[in-house]
This record gives structure tokens, sequence and C-alpha cells, in this order.
């Protein structure tokens, strides 16, 4: 009965919460147009507020490490297994620099979640329309070579406690493309603070920041499975413990 009550008042707050920042965030958006930097970090910081509150409504524990590999300036790619919607609300508490990410096209149809995909600079890809996915591939590089920080989920999908997936070949284009540095991440435990069971759950998480890995002059032979295979390599080893 308790997790069932947590459950309805976490989701209830946050839904709240969610809605009542957003003209604030449309404000922020606007003044994109004259301070762009400025108006981007108010942003990111409005959802890296939110995301911390959500983690405390749930009473997840989280253990964050290596912070310390996230360059804070310039280009920069987060390659991230993905175990569960969870994730997004622990790379936006931790990473701590403004970052933007690739969403399936159906959220788009999603109530304020897609407002604040567009506020964070995320973009959608359709899969099943090849030209809309290479201009949506095309503007993230753009993005990136920017000084933009891109994240990437190269399993493509939700693992929902599968363990971790393979990494597709292309995957990584976003950074060989801008020839960014990428940092892998490895999540563990978000799968298990809702989508497990469908009530909210105090459980233990954890979110692991990888030495970067360099892609500039990256032989092209290099640039797909080979780069998969290793940025894969590092978080598999730190799930593995």
């Amino acid at each position: 009965m308790f997790a069932v009550v947590h459950t309805v008042f976490a989701f209830f707050i946050v839904g709240v919460t969610a809605v009542a920042v957003v003209p604030l965030g449309i404000i922020l958006f606007v003044l994109r147009l004259f301070m762009p930097q400025t108006s981007k970090l108010f942003t990111y910081k409005i959802a890296q507020f939110w995301s911390h509150l959500v983690i405390k409504l749930t009473g997840c524990r989280v253990t964050a490490k290596g912070r310390e590999h996230i360059p804070q300036k310039g280009p920069v790619c987060i390659a991230s297994n993905h175990c569960g919607i969870f994730d997004i609300v622990l790379l936006l508490a931790y990473l701590g620099r403004p970052f933007g990410f690739v969403a399936k096209s159906e959220l788009a149809f999603i109530p304020v979640i897609n407002i604040w995909i567009l506020f964070l600079g995320g973009q959608y890809i359709n899969r099943k329309n090849i030209r809309k996915s290479v201009k949506t591939i095309g503007g993230g590089v753009k993005k990136v070579k920017h000084g933009g920080a891109m994240i990437i989920f190269p399993e493509g999908t939700r693992s929902k406690g599968r363990g971790l997936l393979p990494f597709k070949a292309g995957s990584l284009r976003l950074a060989t493309e801008a020839g960014a540095p990428i940092v892998p991440v490895a999540i563990a435990g978000s799968y298990e603070v809702f989508e497990k069971t469908r009530l909210v759950q105090r459980t233990q998480a954890s979110i692991t920041f990888c030495p970067v890995i360099e892609t500039k002059n990256l032989p092209q032979e290099e640039r797909r499975q080979v780069l998969a295979d290793r940025v894969r390599d590092a978080v598999a080893a730190v799930l593995a413990g």
C-alpha cells in the first residue's frame, strides 16, 4: 500500500513541478536570441534542480563517480547505456553542463515532455524516414562542433533489465563526424526505480563517467564497430564491477 501511495504522490509532484516551470523555460528559450549561452545555462540549471527533486521524491540513493572526466567546455558526446527512463533524470542531475540528445519522434506528442526536450536542445529522430534521420544527425553534429554536449544511447533502445545490449555500429556518428571526444557512461539500477514493478521503489542506482575516448583523427575503418565496441567495453567493465 505504501508503494502505491508513494508512486501516486511522486508522479503528482513531478507532473505539477514540470508544468509549473514551463513559463520560465519559455522565457529563457526566447532569451536565447539575445543571450544564447546564459539562457541555455539557466535552462539547464532549472532542469538539473528538477531532476534532483525527482530523485529525492523517489527515495533513490544515487552514487555518482568519475565526474572529473567530463570536459566542462568544448564539444563532447556522452555515450551511455540505456537501462530505463530514469537514465535521463540521472544525467540531468550529474552531468554538470547543458546538453542535448536525440529522442525518438514519438516523444514529440507527449505534452510537457516534448516542451522540455526542445528547451534542453534535444532533437527528434524519425527512424522510419532516412532523409529526416540524416538531417537530425546533421543538426546534432553542428551543435557539437559549436562546442555543445550531446547524449548518445548506442544500444538504440532501453535494455529494461536485459543487461548491456550490443552497441550499434553507426551509433557514434555524432561524435566521429564532429571529431568530438566521447565520455562513456555506465548506469546501473535505474530500471528498478520504477519500470520494473511500475511502482516507485526506494532503491540504489549508480552513474559512472569513464575516461575520455578521443575520436579526432581516428582512422575511417575504426569509426564504426571498432569504436562502438571500445566504448561498450568501457561501460561493461564498470558494470561488471
